[in-house]
């Protein structure tokens, strides 16, 4: 299998949906701002959202996928087909009832995760009003996880990569055409979140319905895969979303913050989400099914290949994206966000969110890489004890940053967190010898490094200050932008290849 080929087509349809994301936040800045309303939806959607990244993207895949993999090796398609019944069904009956449950208890909800906004009657209430629409969205998106599983494991990874593109679609067109008919307006993207669950579901029948796993209903609480899809699912929930928890727990730091401190975390977080689902995403979905493979079948060394090529390949992607991000902060967020009601003092603010989250990026993909280590030989505990201490020590550093920095304390504090989580990781791959490094790490280490100063220079050079930035007109920005990137781009990869760093090295042709 070239995985190369399935990282790109992920890659390529994630970038479609990222692009549509982005033109999402630049319309929803440029409509709504940044302030108490937005802070009230982006608490709204943050919170089925983490849910969405906790059980649907998070535990529940790390602990599904691996099971379904070694259904598929050991058992047969017919009693695969059996399990994902009975995943799905019993799936479907929680999810509904904890949507139900999070209705009713939307007040007490927000009141926990943003216990700032209750000294604003008004935007409490807004928020709540908000998390009632937005609360189901867990239901829809939890099913479409199950379903790009299973695409997945069958080698199907367009689709599930194209889906959320289908999200930004209803956001944008809810901000432009549908916002006028609500009351207060900023309503509308609580809608969307709702409607845009539900088309996203829609969209995989077709493609379960072609490989003949569309689930059916059919319960079974004691089917011996759901309760170790169950037994799994538990520590998997910390192991593998220690970054979101970070995020819940810094949302309540932040609003106790000024205003607009919630929607600058979020603006910075946004732009991180491009090369983390661009490398870090695509590279786990990708890999899980893989290596779940290779370990069921007892082949040891191609294990230890498709790790190590998960890991070059991060170190050589996503260590330029993060310098580019601090070098071309201002250009970034001034082109993408400073229209409308978003102003220089939420372009500052913004840029240094995005700088204290850079310092982390490295660490957040190789955490995508590890992780799938762990999960495709079913060992859940490992990065169960890693995230525990993780998140104690993540807590420990907002305490501290937040007095010194602000809400940038709070992003960095999960940057550094981020890295120490990967740090353990490894530390627990190598130590029982469970993963076996390929050799030519050092020497690829000073090259990887050596192209990336090359290209912080040239970026630094050619940027310009930020004034220019600000003052300049949309179109200006855009095309400078892109400059930018592309000279920036050409200076790396071409430094890369001069140090003998060749496309070929990173085939991915496995078994």
């Amino acid at each position: 299998m070239n995985l190369v080929k399935s990282l790109v087509t992920v890659s390529g349809m994630t970038m479609i949906s990222r692009i549509l994301g982005f033109l999402r936040d630049l319309l929803i800045a440029r409509i709504f701002g940044a302030g108490a309303a937005t802070d009230a939806f982006f608490v709204a959607f943050k919170i089925p959202n983490l849910l969405r990244r906790l059980f649907a993207e998070g535990a529940f895949s790390q602990a599904f996928v691996p099971v379904l993999s070694h259904y598929r090796v050991e058992q047969g398609e017919e009693s695969t087909h059996l399990l994902v019944d009975r995943v799905a069904s019993l799936l479907a009956v929680v999810l509904v009832a904890v949507s139900l449950l999070g209705v009713v208890l939307a007040p007490v909800i927000i009141y926990v995760s943003a216990p700032g906004f209750s000294a604003d009657t008004a935007k409490f209430d807004l928020t709540v009003a908000m998390l009632r629409v937005t609360f189901p969205y867990i239901v829809f998106i939890s099913l479409v996880s199950l379903a790009g599983g299973i695409l997945n494991t069958w080698s199907r990874f367009a689709i599930p990569a194209l889906t959320p593109s289908l999200l930004n679609l209803t956001f944008i067109f809810g901000a432009l055409y549908a916002a006028p008919y609500f009351h207060p307006p900023i309503m509308v993207l609580a809608w969307c979140v709702f409607a845009g669950g539900a088309a996203q579901l829609a969209f995989q029948i077709a493609a379960l319905m072609r490989i003949g796993m569309l689930p059916r209903p059919r319960m079974d609480w004691n089917d011996e895969g759901v309760k170790r899809i169950l037994r799994l699912m538990g520590p998997a929930v910390l192991g593998v979303s220690v970054a979101q928890i970070s995020l819940l727990v810094n949302t309540i730091f932040a609003s106790f913050l000024a205003d607009g401190s919630v929607s600058w975390l979020y603006y910075a977080d946004r732009l991180m989400e491009f090369p983390t689902a661009l490398l870090g995403v695509a590279l786990g979905t990708v890999l899980l099914p893989n290596l779940s493979r290779s370990f069921a079948s007892g082949d040891a060394s191609e294990y230890s290949r498709l790790l190590d090529w998960g890991l070059r390949l991060t170190l050589m992607l996503a260590l330029p994206a993060a310098v580019a991000l601090v070098v071309l902060s201002v250009p970034l967020v001034s082109t993408l966000f400073h229209y409308g009601a978003f102003s220089e003092k939420d372009v500052a603010m913004t840029c240094l969110a995005l700088n204290a989250y850079a310092v982390g990026l490295l660490g957040l993909i190789f955490v995508k890489v590890l992780a799938p280590g762990f999960y495709a030989r079913q060992n859940v505990t490992t990065p169960m004890r890693i995230a525990i201490i993780t998140l104690a020590m993540t807590q420990v550093m907002n305490a501290g940053l937040i007095n010194v920095l602000g809400h940038a304390g709070l992003a960095l504090s999960i940057s550094l967190g981020a890295c120490l989580n990967a740090g353990l990781l490894y530390r627990g791959l190598r130590r029982n010898n469970t993963f076996q490094p390929q050799p030519g790490w050092l020497s690829y280490m000073l090259k990887v490094m050596t192209a990336v100063l090359a290209m912080a220079l040239v970026l630094y050079l050619l940027s310009g200050p930020g004034s220019w930035w600000l003052g300049a007109g949309s179109v200006i920005r855009a095309l400078a932008l892109g400059a930018l990137i592309l000279l920036g781009g050409v200076a790396y990869f071409g430094c890369l290849l001069l140090l003998g760093i060749h496309p070929r090295d990173f085939s991915g042709k496995f078994k």
